[in-house]
Order: C-alpha cells, then structure tokens, then sequence
C-alpha cells in the first residue's frame, strides 16, 4: 500500500493560498468591466459588491480549512487577530484600476506566523499572471523561479509609485528627492508593480498610507526574489508599521534609497 508524506505546514498553507487565488481570481472576472454599484469608504476609498463578495467568499474558505487561524481583510471585520497564524488578506488590490477597467488590479494573499508573513500571494485575474513567496524557498511568477534585477545603482534604476496623490507634503519630498536620482520614474500599478520588481522589470517602489492588507503578501515575495521590502527607517513590516513602504532589487540600492531619505543602512 502506497503512502504518502504529509506535505511541512508553510508548504501546506502555500498551496492552500495557490487555490484560494484561483477561487478569487475567477471570481473578478466576472464582476470586471461590468457595472457596479460603487461606495465611498470613510477614508473616501471606493469600494464596490465585487470587493465584499470576494472577500467574504474568501474568509468562508479559510474559516473551513483553517479554523482557528485569524483573518484580517479589508472590507469585513476582523477575526481571531490574537492567533499565532494570521491570513491577511485583499480582494481587489487596485480598485481604482478596477473600476477603470485597467487590468492591473491583484488580489493579495498573506498568512502570518507569530506576525511575520511567510507566505504571500500577488495573483493578476486579468492577465494570468501570479507571483507566490513563502519563507525558505525561492520566490514564483507562474510556477517558475523569479528574480529581480539585483540593480545596485540608483541612477539606474526604474523607479515605481502607485500615485502621487497618496503623498502628504513631506512624503512627495522624498519622491521628489528620490525620483531625482534615478533613470526613470513612473505612476499605477498597485501590488502589479511588487510583481514587476520580484521578475526583474522594476527597480525600486515607493509608497506610503497602505495598510497591512495591501503590503504583508508583498513581503515573501520580495525577498524569496532576492529584493528588501521594509518601512522608510529600514524596519521589518508588520501588522503596527504606519504604512510607508519602500522595496528595492537588492539590499545596495535600499541602502541608497534609505539614504537619501536621511536614513542609514538598514537594520538587519
């Protein structure tokens, strides 16, 4: 009688946020391009039934594979947020594309291991495409080992914000003192351009008012890719960070960055 090896725990918990993805992302399409009633948030942030009824589909799934696991999201109150694992989680990352109908909008998946992230999911309904990270193993773009460019040099690196409008006046500084330095700036993307950077297209991301739905997912996958993803003083993200982001292709050129914000070299 055949038997077979019970797959290690981060292994199990990333191919159960692989089949989630796919239960969200066929979700998305259906609501994509199409009408929508659409609702302001209290922070004014749109919101739409596509982005509630995913999440909440996405929350039934996990309350039953994993039911003393917490879950915190976007749009539905949080759950069991004093669990050792944690899934952390974003229906529609980009709902402004969304609604636009630019196919660049993600669904984020993280779970949380005593509030560090070990497994992450960027996952683009639109276009197939989907980046996996966990912790101990070499980032994925559809299944297939990634990269980033492993740039150094700030005047050549390609530099990515979702939107300037996030910016309070001091944080458009230091775009403005970043964007400087570097060979290319450019604008959109949301959680697409954290994908970008773990493949090698982009070099350096730059941004502020997330929240720990929109950037725990992004953490395995940065750095199984071999890039650094941390808070503008050089910290590890987690569930308390105030939301300002910075990612770069190799720990050089987080360095550089960090330093033209005013900061030294990143913590380890």
């Amino acid at each position: 009688m055949q038997t077979t090896t019970p797959l290690p725990e981060t292994d199990r918990l990333a191919d159960f946020a692989a089949s989630l993805a796919d239960t969200t992302d066929a979700m998305a399409m259906t609501y994509f391009r199409k009408p929508l009633d659409i609702e302001a948030k209290a922070d004014d942030s749109p919101v739409t039934q596509a982005d509630r009824a995913i999440e909440a589909e996405m929350r039934t799934h996990i309350s039953k594979a994993f039911p003393t696991h917490g879950i915190l999201g976007e749009e539905h109150e949080d759950a069991r947020l004093d669990a050792e694992r944690i899934w952390v989680i974003d229906p529609i990352d980009g709902t402004k594309s969304f609604l636009s109908g630019m196919p660049s909008f993600g669904t984020l998946i993280a779970c949380l291991s005593g509030g560090v992230p070990d497994v992450g999911v960027i996952s683009i309904p639109p276009t197939g495409e989907r980046w996996t990270g966990q912790s101990g193993a070499p980032s994925r773009f559809n299944g297939v080992p990634c990269r980033t460019s492993g740039r150094q040099n700030l005047g050549e690196a390609i530099l990515y914000t979702t939107s300037p409008d996030s910016f309070d006046a001091a944080g458009l500084a230091h775009f403005e003192a970043l964007s400087k330095k570097v060979a290319m700036r450019r604008f959109g993307g949301d959680c697409y351009a954290y994908g970008l950077l773990a493949s090698g297209h982009v070099d350096l991301l730059f941004e502020m008012n997330l929240h720990p739905y929109d950037y725990m997912a992004l953490v395995p996958v940065i750095e199984g890719a071999g890039g650094v993803i941390t808070d503008w003083d050089g910290q590890p993200l987690t569930l308390a960070s105030e939301g300002k982001v910075i990612a770069a292709a190799s720990a050089e050129l987080h360095a550089q960055a960090l330093a033209v914000l005013g900061h030294g070299k990143p913590q380890g």
